[in-house]
């Protein structure tokens, strides 16, 4: 994992830097997101490792499924990776250019898992409560997880906010062990 991300890196900061100064930068984290839909694909994953489906046949491929979805400098950025065998890196390059993005809009992420549905209420209260905290704007991603008894788990880059019941009884279990 760690050596994939090694390589999209450069790729994205390539891309971001290029999408700063020509002010592309929400054209680029859409062609990034299709072309990283495309790679994801299994149809799509197994030509891309069969060693029978030359490069020129994936370009027109790529090129083929995108159509006008691409400007010219996307265009070049997925033959470039076809060119040299990195095409299945675009997903990693596409997450790290949303990060990159993200942080330059001062925007961060945030993963919100609840025992039970949260409604829009109190999902906005919890969100301007970590926007207080932080400083910075918000977007999250919510899901259910029955597991946690009771209460959200919030995960923010490498912080984590447990405050459900599962997290404290294990906690209490840690405690009592010492």
């Amino acid at each position: 994992m760690a050596e994939v991300i090694t390589i999209a890196r450069p790729y994205a900061d390539a891309v971001f830097k290029s999408a700063m100064a020509s002010g592309t930068l929400s054209i680029w984290s859409d062609m990034l997101r299709l072309l990283a839909a495309i790679t994801e694909d299994n149809r799509i994953k197994q030509l891309i490792d069969n060693p029978i489906v030359s490069a020129k046949q994936l370009k027109e491929l790529f090129l083929d499924i995108c159509g006008d979805r691409l400007n010219d400098k996307g265009r070049n950025l997925i033959l470039l990776l076809i060119e040299n065998n990195r095409v299945e890196i675009l997903s990693h390059i596409s997450i790290l250019f949303e990060q990159l993005k993200a942080a330059h809009e001062g925007v961060l992420e945030a993963k919100i898992v609840s025992a039970f549905a949260i409604s829009d209420n109190q999902l906005n209260q919890l969100v301007a409560g970590l926007e207080r905290k932080f400083k910075r704007k918000i977007e999250v991603k919510v899901s259910v997880d029955p597991e946690l008894i009771g209460g959200v788990k919030v995960e923010i880059g490498d912080e984590i906010l447990d405050a459900s019941v599962r997290g404290k009884l294990e906690t209490m279990a840690i405690a009592l062990k010492s």
